[in-house]
């Protein structure tokens, strides 16, 4: 379409018949279209064939040149328009200034605006809140207040002080914002601010827009008793409250855990004809649910459905979590078999908190039941549902049962989650079948999933727990070449699995490395390797782990239950002549306590 309406027009050009108003309908397609550049070149070859555009097409063409974000153009045409005779009007000026502080041109539009007064023009209040919101700092915005206070009437020095206050809250002076309204309030000429930030020229009274800017932003920044008093304010002035101030003040108050008051805004809401919002009860509910208020949280939701609303399930969920963390899970199933009466379905988030707590209480069976139900009743559990049930009965050895789970998900398509693997491979492991575990590690590249640090950590302490110590080493080196940097726990497990395999001169190697990367080891990886060189024979890489054990401030403390098996470790080192005058000047020296023999006696042996 563009290429062929400009060989149309190149062909009417070429034959002379081209007039003012062809070339303006082309002009102002090629804006609509975008095409700025082309439609400049178009004004170029009128200019050149001296015809000037008309004063509507320089309007029409500005307003375009702006929305397509070409200010140097609209600039340029809006000098043009000047130089051709046409006065602008306050739409083109507002349009030209709208696009300058758009494009944070703040210096070019002011300069503008100053053009707009000198040339009788007057500027009307959305002008004036587009430079006020471009304003960068508050000198700029006093200046630009004080110079164009006398011209406005009483709405636009409201919607100016509105806009004022805006720029204000937003560069985090709502302390500044919250003294302007109080001289609004007050209707009085007043300084505002110790630094005479603004000086007012005439009474203004402040709208419902005024308190909400004010309010809210007190609200946000904790100063709940500031924004009440305002609020409070409003009735005096007789100035109208809205939906959204109630609404934001109640939660305000109930995420400061100040319910009763919320009850009272929400009282006087519902006698100013405002019905409450699935928000406001929402609101209530939650502070409510974080309560553990269960018969109040009951309550709200019955009048939900009296209204129409739907209680917000993560605020039900957060109050199952909190029952069964405080050891009252019954009563958490009972909250969920209620709502369900009142025709509210919990959402499996609920219900797999539930039965979390029903695990954390030891009732895997009833958690299972209640899995059992709601499957029933046809909800989908999801990975996490799953993952927790599995966790629960991986943890009391009943491993086969978390396998048939696994299972279970896979023909429901359900795809299992790293987490889930892991609990599996864990609970294979501590029961000691070491091949199960193995095969879900093959499972998860099956899957695609990708083993983590935890994955591998699980089997490695699997693997030397089964003594296959070099099973273990050749999974830790597939684990560092697929670039899963060992953790601390990693490095630990490692070297307690190698030590109860015999191999304590390996354990030492990664207990070096494990040091080189500033990670500190627990006092039982020191213990286990004294422990594992003295069974070995080894007594001076014994006392070289005890002295680093020393040296790093790691002896256990009496009452650990390492601290025997150490004094049993003290005593053979004595009694090795290799290392005896070693311990006996450590003993000198206090870093070690004094062992008598006769102390330690046959407990604690290594």
């Amino acid at each position: 379409m563009f290429d062929k309406a400009l060989s149309v027009f190149n062909e009417i050009y070429d034959r002379g018949l081209v007039d003012q108003h062809v070339f303006c309908i082309l002009a102002l397609s090629f804006s609509k279209w975008g095409e700025i550049d082309k439609a400049c070149e178009l004004i170029q070859r009128m200019e050149d064939c001296n015809i000037r555009l008309n004063e509507k097409t320089f309007c029409v063409l500005i307003h375009g040149f702006v929305k397509g974000n070409r200010m140097d153009k609209a600039l340029l045409l809006f000098d043009k328009m000047e130089k051709s005779g046409f006065s602008p009007d306050v739409s083109v000026y507002d349009v030209i200034i709208g696009g300058l502080c758009k494009n944070k041109e703040l210096e070019k539009a002011l300069k503008l605006y100053s053009e707009m007064k000198e040339s009788g023009n007057k500027p009307d209040g959305g002008i004036l809140s587009k430079l006020i919101s471009s304003c960068s700092s508050e000198q700029e915005l006093t200046q630009l207040l004080n110079e164009s206070w006398e011209d406005m009437d009483v709405k636009t020095m409201a919607l100016l002080c509105n806009s004022f206050m805006s720029v204000l809250v937003n560069s985090g002076s709502v302390d500044k914002a919250y003294n302007i309204l109080q001289a609004m309030i007050r209707e009085s000429i007043a300084d505002v601010g110790a630094d005479e930030l603004l000086r007012f020229k005439g009474t203004v009274s402040p709208n419902t827009t005024s308190f909400s800017i004010v309010i809210d932003n007190l609200l946000r920044d904790g100063k709940l008793d500031l924004a009440l008093s305002l609020f409070r304010d409003m009735d005096k002035i007789g100035c109208k409250k809205n939906v959204l101030l109630y609404n934001n003040l109640i939660n305000g108050l109930c995420n400061s855990n100040r319910l009763e008051e919320s009850y009272e805004i929400l009282k006087e809401m519902e006698d100013s004809g405002y019905g409450p919002t699935n928000f406001t009860h929402n609101t209530i509910y939650g502070c409510l649910c974080r309560r553990q208020d269960v018969g109040g949280a009951l309550d709200i939701v019955r009048k939900m459905r009296v209204h129409g609303h739907e209680p917000w399930m993560k605020h039900s969920t957060l109050l199952v979590k909190e029952l069964s963390k405080h050891g009252k899970v019954m009563e958490a199933c009972r909250y969920l078999a209620d709502i369900v009466q009142e025709g509210f379905l919990p959402d499996i988030g609920s219900y797999s908190a539930a039965m979390g707590g029903l695990i954390n209480i030891q009732e895997m069976n009833l958690a299972l039941e209640l899995f059992r139900n709601i499957c029933a009743c046809g909800y989908c559990p999801d990975v996490v549902a799953y993952n927790i049930l599995m966790r629960g009965l991986c943890k009391g050895q009943r491993v086969a049962e978390a396998q048939d789970l696994l299972n279970e998900m896979t023909v429901k398509g359900l795809v299992p989650s790293v987490v889930t693997y892991n609990l599996m491979i864990d609970g294979w492991c501590k029961s000691g079948d070491i091949d199960q575990a193995v095969l879900c590690l093959s499972q998860m590249f099956g899957k695609e999933r990708e083993p983590n640090v935890i994955t591998y950590t699980s089997l490695i302490d699997g693997l030397c727990n089964a003594g296959r110590p070099d099973d273990a080493l050749m999974l830790w080196n597939e684990m560092e070449g697929k670039g899963c940097a060992p953790n601390r726990v990693a490095f630990m497990a490692l070297i307690y699995g190698l030590c109860k395999c015999d191999r304590p001169k390996e354990a030492l190697v990664h207990f070096r490395v494990m040091k080189e990367m500033r990670m500190k080891p627990d006092i039982y990886v020191y213990v286990v390797l004294i422990s594992a060189f003295l069974s070995d024979l080894n007594s001076p890489l014994a006392f070289e782990i005890l002295q680093e054990m020393v040296n790093e401030g790691n002896f256990p403390d009496p009452l650990d239950k390492n601290y025997q098996i150490v004094r049993v470790a003290i005593v053979k080192l004595s009694e090795d002549t290799r290392t005896s005058p070693l311990v006996k000047n450590l003993i000198t020296k206090g870093g070690i306590p004094a062992i008598n023999l006769s102390d330690v006696g046959t407990e604690g042996g290594i």
